[in-house]
């Protein structure tokens, strides 16, 4: 019996501290960064969603610096591509330390060490005791094998931190996926504590239409308040206490739209149409995407032109269009190298290249543009992909106002409006948290503990 109880115990989800006091706060951090810096290393595992421009790298950075004090052992960081030259020039400028270098073959001479998340298998987790994930949000491709690597990597480490500021806005059970690495509640068990399985219906306000799994309405307070205890959300520092929102003040952001007119007519499933109408499944609209590209990227290229700009764009004929009419401009490929594609980010970070065509899904995380403020952006259903290629430029550092361009056809206003529900469900996500925040939310367990009956021959 005593082997079964132990099989129960380590069966739990635990929610307590696994950290330690911090022995080192830079004194360069605001004293909100100076509370999530402290927290996070008290707790131990914990996931930092804080916004962009909030100073995510400087609090990672201090988290790794106090972690090898404490252990005299090593931390990886894991970035996407070209923000690792970002940690590096920070943690000089802050004078954080100078224990840290980036490794693209798993080897290493500091105890700070900065990879790619695509160079994660140079790499053994009994090498380090503490594991930093930047935009962690790659952990939304549950069924990814990046995903899959990650977590089986980072649940062998003791001390794990999260680190993103669009923690899953157009979906709350991808939060799962962020609990299981870190080593609380597994994806599997929070769906089922928390959600219920769709199957076609829609509650009274018609949330949950288009989704596998909703959240049970009586549930939302514990499931908001059970996030909170292993996470740190904030989009301006006031959500985190009585701390000054003054210097987060941010130049307008001016969002302009482009109705391109499709002129052909919409052909779906090799059959021409004879009204254009507005297209209304991923067929239809790929469809359309296809038969508008040579307006589009004309229009891109007039709204670009003499500026420095990133044009976003999702298809290979889009980017190449674009490169063989934009001399100035730089492209960025799939079939690039790594080390390429980091070339060129780091150039036009540094201001050596004045436009490049790239798409979000490639390169719209962690990179910090303030040196830029214009972008025309070619939209998809992603919300994700939206805010953070926005907020690669419209973010604190920021001195102007920051122009989005966003070139769509006529036939695809549905994806605007998917976008706008998506940015409401995001609203929503941070204003469930924030208010719960002091909530305690404690997992309720029923044991069978009553007396066995035993027949009587």
């Amino acid at each position: 019996m005593s082997k079964y109880l132990d099989f129960l115990d380590n069966k739990k989800h635990l929610i307590g501290n696994f950290g330690f006091k911090p022995s080192f706060i830079p004194d360069c951090a605001f004293d909100f960064q100076a509370y999530t810096i402290e927290k996070a290393i008290r707790k131990g595992r914990i996931a930092t969603f804080l916004d962009t421009g909030l100073g995510k790298t400087l609090v990672q950075l201090s988290i790794a610096r106090n972690i090898v004090e404490h252990t005299n052992k090593n931390v990886l960081i894991l970035t996407p591509l070209a923000v690792g030259f970002q940690f590096i020039k920070e943690a000089e400028k802050r004078e954080i330390t100078d224990d840290i270098e980036i490794s693209k073959d798993g080897k290493f001479t500091k105890k700070i060490v900065i990879a790619n998340y695509e160079r994660l298998h140079y790499f053994d987790s009994n090498d380090f005791v503490g594991v930093i994930l930047d935009e962690s949000s790659i952990l939304k491709n549950f069924d990814g094998k990046i995903k899959n690597n990650i977590t089986a990597f980072i649940k062998k480490v003791p001390y794990r931190f999260l680190s993103t500021a669009t923690p899953s806005p157009n979906d709350f059970i991808e939060l799962g996926t962020s609990s299981e690495a870190l080593g609380y509640m597994g994806y599997m068990d929070m769906l089922g504590k928390f959600f219920k399985q769709n199957n076609g219906a829609v509650d009274s306000t018609n949330r949950n239409i288009g989704e596998k799994f909703y959240l049970k309405p009586h549930a939302e307070k514990d499931f908001f308040a059970w996030v909170n205890q292993w996470s740190i959300m904030a989009k301006m520092p006031s959500d985190l206490g009585n701390f000054s929102d003054e210097r987060y003040a941010l130049p307008e952001l001016l969002i302009k739209k482009h109705v391109i007119e499709n002129k052909t007519p919409l052909i779906i499933d090799d059959q021409i149409q004879m009204f254009n109408r507005p297209a209304k499944n991923f067929n239809e609209i790929r469809s359309e995407v296809k038969q508008t590209i040579d307006d589009r990227c004309e229009k891109a290229l007039e709204l670009a032109k003499g500026k420095t700009s990133v044009y976003w764009v999702n298809r290979n004929d889009e980017s190449s269009m674009i490169k063989n009419n934009d001399s100035e401009a730089v492209e960025i490929i799939g079939s690039q190298s790594i080390d390429k594609k980091e070339e060129i980010l780091k150039a036009f970070a540094d201001g050596d290249i004045k436009r490049i065509i790239t798409k979000a899904k490639m390169t719209g995380m962690g990179l910090n543009w303030q040196h830029c403020n214009h972008s025309v952006f070619f939209p998809t259903y992603s919300y994700e992909q939206y805010y953070q290629a926005i907020r690669r430029f419209w973010r604190f550092g920021q001195e102007n106002d920051v122009t989005i361009d966003m070139v769509i056809s006529d036939g695809q206003t549905r994806v605007l409006e998917a976008l706008e529900q998506k940015t409401q469900k995001a609203i929503l996500l941070h204003k469930n948290l924030t208010e719960n925040v002091n909530s305690t939310f404690v997992n309720k367990v029923k044991h069978f503990d009553k007396k066995l009956i035993k027949p009587s021959f």
